[in-house]
Order: C-alpha cells, then sequence, then structure tokens
C-alpha cells in the first residue's frame, strides 16, 4: 500500500525536523510528523504496527536518527513504514512550478508598500 504526503506535508515535516535540529525539541518535531498524515493514514499504520501506537513508532525513529540530517529522517521514515508493508511517496515540485514561482515573486514591485493609501484630499 502507498502512503502519499503533498507538498503541504512533506514541508511541514521539513520545517519541524529543521526546528529540531535547532532547538533540539523532539517531542513536537513528532508531533509535527503525525499531524502532517492523515487520519486514515495514521489509522493504517497503527493498524500495521505489533504496538499499535504511531507515536510510540516515531519516538523510536526519532531515537535511531542523528538529529542533524533531514534527508535521514526523510529516509528512516520510509524505510521503517517499508518493514511495514507501506511505500512512503512525497509529491515533489517540478521544476516548471519552482519556475512560475519565482517569476510571480518577480513580478511584484520591489518598492511596494502594504500601507493603505490615504485620500489627503478629504476634508
Amino acid at each position: 500500500m502507498e502512503i502519499y504526503l503533498d507538498r503541504r506535508a512533506t514541508r511541514q515535516i521539513r520545517v519541524a525536523a529543521q526546528e529540531a535540529v535547532e532547538e533540539g525539541d523532539l517531542d513536537s518535531l513528532r508531533d509535527e510528523i503525525i499531524e502532517a498524515f492523515g487520519e486514515d493514514q495514521v489509522e493504517e499504520i497503527e493498524r500495521r504496527l505489533d504496538s499499535a501506537d504511531f507515536y510510540e513508532h516515531l519516538g523510536d525513529v526519532l531515537d535511531e536518527w542523528s538529529g542533524d540530517d533531514i534527508d535521514e529522517l526523510i529516509e528512516l521514515l520510509e524505510t521503517q513504514l517499508s518493514e511495514l508493508g507501506l511505500d512512503l511517496k512525497f509529491e515533489v515540485k517540478d521544476e516548471d512550478e519552482d519556475e512560475e514561482e519565482d517569476e510571480e515573486e518577480d513580478d511584484e514591485p520591489e518598492d511596494f508598500d502594504d500601507e493603505p493609501l490615504l485620500d489627503e484630499d478629504e476634508d
């Protein structure tokens, strides 16, 4: 069975992992990883776990993790889930989408000001 994580979920895990590297807080990382998975996905994972506890299983994964390489964490998640017969797939941004986003950001004027314009002619 395959489990898909969209870009938002993938980014959520990566950002949380980076924060864990900087702050050393693995508990919040574990919570963020669980939140990145859908409820049905968590239920399927727990159904296949001997302990039936994904939270505890993630604790074991995080204990195995060196704590500084985010790609290593992703690989550990993939490996651990593959041992349960689950194929973890991450939605990856296409290069075309990256270029489009960069172009959209470039289209914004650099002197753009978020403050509202005031009509000075009001009496």
